[in-house]
């Protein structure tokens, strides 16, 4: 835990000092509005889960799978929202779509995947635990947060997410400015949690095929997007640009390349996600034909 903080600061120092030396308050305070956040969630997050395993066990409570993907997912954040690349992605369309590709198709699923909300409970003092859990448990709170997670609804608001803040006129607020640009990123890795958490576990293995076709219509409009930047004959967005003479491109070219990275590499973890569900959704009918099998049921 030492070590992740230690990380943390160091980066957040090492950018702060490439935009001024003299640590502004312009750029420091930027810098630790995510820092902190981030910082917080690992506190806890090892907090909770050391509370689990000295409870019952290391491993059995929460599986150590399950925190490796934590921990990957949340030096994914790091690496988005902390390093050298968030600058970066502010003078460079290839670093910003990096920068949104991490958040939603790389950092988000892990997350997911690490079903973190146990050991974040577990963080907290045994009354607030129980307050907590009460609340999340509410019809105030489950209603609501079963409709939006639901498969086709967080697909739904997964795309909207996507498409308004590639409208140009958004898309330059963010880039002109930083609270715009953290809703931004907030936008993005909110719904993509929302998606990743309806289609991996918002559906039992019998409605997979449901998560199949979501991640396929993803998968289409987002190569549709990355489409359209990729074969625009002018930039779309002409504050993006301005340091790509810099790296030998320019802003039409930088464009076209943050299109093909949305285009080909977003698409294919996708299309890689299918197919795992597929896989999953195969083994689980031929496993449940053989238990019929084994009883004496009569198989096609």
């Amino acid at each position: 835990m030492r070590i992740t903080l230690t990380a943390v600061f160091t980066i957040v120092a090492y950018d702060a000092e490439a935009h001024d030396p003299a640590l502004g308050s312009e750029v420091s305070w930027a810098f630790f509005f995510a820092a902190l956040p981030l910082a917080l969630a690992a506190l806890a997050y090892g907090l909770g889960m050391s509370r689990l395993w000295a409870a019952s066990g290391l491993g059995r409570t929460i599986h150590l799978g399950r925190a490796a993907c934590f921990a990957a997912g949340w030096l994914s954040l790091a690496v988005a929202m902390v390093s050298p690349l968030e600058r970066l992605a502010t003078e460079l369309f290839i670093a910003h779509m990096i920068e949104h590709q991490i958040l939603i198709v790389v950092a988000a699923p892990l997350l997911v995947l690490s079903r973190p909300l146990a050991p974040l409970l577990w963080a907290l003092p045994h009354r607030a635990r129980l307050t907590a859990g009460k609340a999340l448990r509410s019809s105030i709170v489950l209603t609501p947060f079963r409709k939006a997670a639901s498969p086709f609804s967080a697909t739904v608001l997964h795309a909207i997410a996507l498409w308004l803040w590639h409208a140009p006129g958004l898309y330059e607020a963010a880039l002109l400015e930083q609270p715009v640009h953290w809703l931004q990123h907030l936008s993005f890795l909110f719904t993509a949690l929302l998606f990743w958490w309806a289609l991996l576990f918002g559906v039992g293995r019998e409605a997979y095929g449901v998560s199949i076709f979501c991640l396929f219509a993803t998968t289409l409009h987002s190569g549709f997007l990355g489409i359209l930047l990729s074969l625009s004959r002018t930039p779309l967005y002409p504050a993006q640009g301005h340091a790509a003479a810099e790296w030998g491109l320019s802003p039409l070219e930088d464009q076209q390349l943050a299109g093909l990275i949305m285009w080909v590499p977003g698409g294919m973890i996708y299309l890689v996600a299918a197919l795992a569900l597929a896989a999953l959704w195969i083994g689980g009918s031929s496993a449940s034909l053989d238990e019929k099998d084994r009883h004496g049921f009569p198989t096609r």
